[in-house]
């Protein structure tokens, strides 16, 4: 079986999303002939474009929800998408924090690790820009010794 998390930056330009989601679908065909077991907190950008391919190549989906008001802290546009992935996930796994805060997002983050064997990381490999960023996700990782793959297609940026 192969458990694989998620992290990644939100927010990214059209053209960048849709390398990365090319990039996603090609890493996770590559493990798709194992038991492959996806976890991501869903969230708008690389969490739900992961999620999102887990499934499309036969995965299991484990959904970390970091906080009580996380969904409601989510873009409004992405509840639709949100919904969807939540209903068809195998597993949800609830934390205790109320606010959907930089803290909550990076035990999120944590909880997510807990039950990984590997991390992908849609990663210009630059600093978080705040607490729980991609960055810290990563460092967590690297602390671990567990497997890292980055995702930053050529010519990708970051707003």
């Amino acid at each position: 079986m192969t458990r694989i998390a998620i992290t990644g930056h939100r927010g990214l330009p059209e053209r960048t999303t849709a390398a990365v989601e090319t990039q996603l679908h090609a890493e996770l065909e590559n493990r798709a002939g194992r038991e492959l077991v996806g976890i991501s907190c869903i969230a708008d950008g690389p969490d739900a474009s992961f999620a999102r391919a887990v499934l499309d190549v036969g995965g299991s989906l484990v959904v970390v929800v970091p906080a009580q008001k996380y969904r409601e802290s989510l873009p409004t546009e992405h509840h639709a998408l949100y919904d969807d992935l939540y209903s068809s996930a195998a597993q949800v796994i609830t934390l205790d924090h109320v606010e959907s805060d930089s803290e909550a997002h990076q035990a999120g983050s944590v909880r997510m690790l807990d039950e990984a064997d590997e991390l992908i990381a849609v990663w210009d490999g630059k600093p978080a820009r705040g607490y729980g960023g991609t960055a810290d996700v990563v460092a967590v990782a690297r602390e671990r010794g567990m497997p890292i793959t980055v995702v930053w297609p050529e010519g990708a940026s970051r707003d």
